[in-house]
C-alpha cells in the first residue's frame, strides 16, 4: 500500500484520529512521536502496539521520535489508573530510560539515512521549566472545565481518592511535550493508546493556541483478549520485553497460547505479515484450528522482532523439549524455566560421584517408580528417558557428568511425565 493511513486502518490500528490526519500523513517525511512511561526498567507487550505503529510510519518514509518520559514519569499519568502512582526519583527514572533505550532500538531503525528514528527524554526540557513559566505560558491556555471533562481526569474524580494536583497537571506537561517537539523537531503528529486521547488533543490545542498551527493526533486501540484480559497480564504476571524479566521461552509461549479469536487480529497488530498471509492463516484457524499454525507464526514473528533470531531458535528448541526434543545447547536456566511446573526433587552430588547412582535407584528415590523391580521393567520396556534420551539398560548408572550444566537431570516416564532432579551440595 502507498497510503500509511490505509495500512493502519486495515490492520484495525486506527481507534480515533483528529481531522486532517490522513492528509497530513500523505505528505512526505512527516515527523511523529509516541511517548513511553519509564516507571519500570522494561517496556511490556502492551507497549508493542504503539511501537509497531511508529515503526510502520517510519517504513512509509516518516520520521519517528520515541519520547521517554523521564520528566512526566516523575509525575505519573492518571490515564487508566484508579489510584495515584508511586512517584519515582530522577535517578530511578534515568536508569529506567537507559534500560528501555535498547528495547526501542530493536524495533525502530536508527541507522537509515533519510528518516532515522531518534530517542529523546522529556526530562531534558521539563526539568528546566520553572513553575511560574509553566503557569503563565501554558496553564493560561486551559480552563479547569476543559481538563475535568477529559476521561482520564473525570474517571478519577468519581473515585473516593480523587486526583492530586500533581497528576492533574500531567495533561498540561504532555501538551507541552508536543509543543516542544513541534518547535524543535518539526513534529506534527502524536500517537498513542486510546487512553491518551485527552492528553494528545490537549497538545493539539496548545499548538493551535500558541503557534497558530495545525497538529494532529492518532490513537490505537487498547488491546484486550477475547476474554477481556488486558494484553500482557497473565496469571504469572506481566509479560516484559526485557529477556531478564520474561525469558524468550516464556515470551514465545505467551504468544503461542493465544486464543483462536485473538490470533489473527494480533498478527495484524504485531507483525509485518501482509494481508494475503493473514488471510491464509485465518483460513487455517477456521478449517484446522487444532494445528495452531497461526499461533506458531505469531510466536515466531514477535519473538524474532523483540529478541532476535538466536533467541527465537532457543525458544523453539526449548518448546520442543516437552515433546521429546534434544537438550543439547540448552543451559541450566533454560531447563529450569521449561520445567518449572513439573514435579521435582533433589539429589546429593556426593551420591553421583565415582560410578554414580543406579538409574533404577534414582527412579525409586524420585518416586517415579515404587520398587526397583518396577523400575527395571519400565526401563527394559523403553519407557524411561534421561535428558530426553531413552535409557536402554536397566543396569545403567547416572553420574554428575550427565547433568545439564552440572545442575539438572531430566527424567521422563513415557511421553509426557517429566521429573526434574536438581543436584545439591
Amino acid at each position: 500500500m502507498t497510503d500509511v493511513f490505509e495500512e493502519l486502518r486495515w490492520r484495525n490500528l486506527v481507534y480515533d484520529h483528529t481531522e486532517g490526519l490522513r492528509e497530513q500523513l500523505a505528505n512526505p517525511q512527516v515527523t511523529a512521536y509516541v511517548g513511553f512511561d519509564p516507571t519500570s526498567d522494561s517496556l511490556q507487550v502492551g507497549n508493542l502496539l504503539a511501537l509497531m505503529g511508529l515503526a510502520r510510519l517510519q517504513r512509509y518514509g516518516h520520521t519517528p521520535i520515541a519520547v521517554a518520559g523521564g520528566g512526566t514519569g516523575m509525575i505519573g499519568d492518571p490515564s487508566g489508573k484508579a489510584t495515584e502512582r508511586q512517584l519515582l526519583s530522577l535517578d530511578q527514572v534515568r536508569s529506567n530510560v537507559e534500560a528501555i533505550r535498547g528495547q526501542l532500538e530493536r524495533l525502530l531503525d536508527f541507522q537509515v539515512r533519510t528518516n532515522p528514528a531518534r530517542i529523546v527524554n522529556n526530562a531534558d526540557w521539563l526539568t528546566r521549566l520553572s513553575l511560574m513559566e509553566f503557569l503563565r505560558d501554558i496553564g493560561k491556555h486551559f480552563t479547569v472545565n476543559y481538563m475535568v471533562a477529559k476521561d482520564s481526569v473525570k474517571s478519577r474524580l468519581e473515585h473516593e481518592e480523587g486526583i492530586s494536583y500533581t497528576e492533574f497537571s500531567y495533561m498540561l506537561l504532555q501538551a507541552y511535550d508536543f509543543l516542544h517537539l513541534f518547535d524543535h523537531h518539526g513534529c506534527t503528529v502524536q500517537a498513542g493508546g486510546s487512553d491518551q486521547w485527552g492528553n494528545i488533543t490537549a497538545g493539539v490545542e496548545l499548538i493551535r493556541r500558541m503557534r497558530g498551527a495545525r497538529a494532529f493526533g492518532l490513537v490505537f486501540p487498547l488491546v484486550t483478549s477475547n476474554s477481556g484480559t488486558k494484553l500482557g497480564k497473565t496469571e504469572q504476571g506481566t509479560v516484559w520485553l526485557d529477556a531478564n524479566r520474561t525469558s524468550p521461552y516464556r515470551f514465545y509461549q505467551f504468544w503461542l497460547n493465544q486464543e483462536d479469536a485473538d490470533v489473527i487480529p494480533y498478527l495484524g497488530y504485531f507483525t509485518w505479515l501482509e494481508r494475503a498471509e493473514l488471510d491464509a492463516l485465518a483460513a487455517t484457524v477456521a478449517d484446522r484450528p487444532e494445528e495452531r499454525q497461526a499461533q506458531r507464526r505469531l510466536a515466531q514473528e514477535v519473538t524474532r522482532l523483540v529478541h532476535g533470531e538466536p533467541a527465537l531458535a532457543r525458544a523453539e528448541k526449548a518448546a520442543g523439549v516437552l515433546f521429546g526434543g534434544d537438550l543439547a545447547g540448552l543451559g541450566a536456566e533454560d531447563i529450569a524455566e521449561i520445567l518449572a511446573d513439573v514435579p521435582s526433587s533433589q539429589v546429593s552430588r556426593v551420591a553421583l560421584q565415582g560410578d554414580g547412582l543406579a538409574l533404577v535407584d534414582l527412579l525409586v528415590q524420585t518416586e517415579i517408580c515404587r520398587t526397583k523391580g518396577e523400575a527395571r521393567r519400565l526401563v527394559e520396556g523403553g519407557g524411561v528417558y534421561l535428558n530426553n534420551r531413552r535409557a536402554a539398560d536397566a543396569s545403567q548408572f547416572v553420574t554428575a557428568s550427565d547433568a545439564v550444566d552440572g545442575q539438572y537431570l531430566v527424567l521422563r516416564k513415557g511421553k509426557r511425565s517429566f521429573h526434574l532432579v536438581r543436584l545439591v551440595g
